[in-house]
């Protein structure tokens, strides 16, 4: 089991930052690579287009907003990794907020190191996208 994690921590209270995040069709709202969301299964499924044209259908697992947390799984992508699950967490730091976006998964053909380094590149860069909706 391969595992990546990233956070940043944001100058805004955990509530607004979860405004902004906390929907499971929110990610256009927020994250630039993932222009189109739309959702079935009663909300609980994803479809997601990329900037690229991929497809990424993910299933939200668990949801949980008194805590801001939800936890999804991968359906279909194009990600050498299967038994993907992923967690975003948005949490009261200091005067802001801390994000972190987490996830474990099995590689298939790559090694560890290489999906790790995957999903690292890509739970940083979107949080550093979210991070571009809060100057100051």
């Amino acid at each position: 089991m391969a595992t990546a994690t990233a956070f940043i921590d944001i100058p805004a209270s955990a509530d607004q930052v979860w405004q902004l995040i906390g929907g499971f069709n929110s990610l256009p709202d927020w994250l630039p690579f993932i222009p189109r969301s739309e959702l079935s299964d009663g909300g609980r499924v994803r479809s997601l287009q990329t900037a690229d044209g991929a497809v990424v259908i993910e299933r939200l697992q668990t949801f949980d907003n008194a805590g801001r947390t939800y936890s999804y799984s991968i359906e279909q992508a194009p990600f050498p990794a299967t038994d993907y699950l992923a967690t975003i967490k948005v949490e009261t730091q200091g005067e802001g907020a801390r994000v972190t976006w987490s996830g474990r998964f099995e590689p298939v053909g790559v090694s560890n190191e290489e999906v790790e380094a995957l999903f690292t590149g890509i739970y940083s860069g979107g949080l550093q996208a979210l991070r571009a909706n809060y100057p100051g």
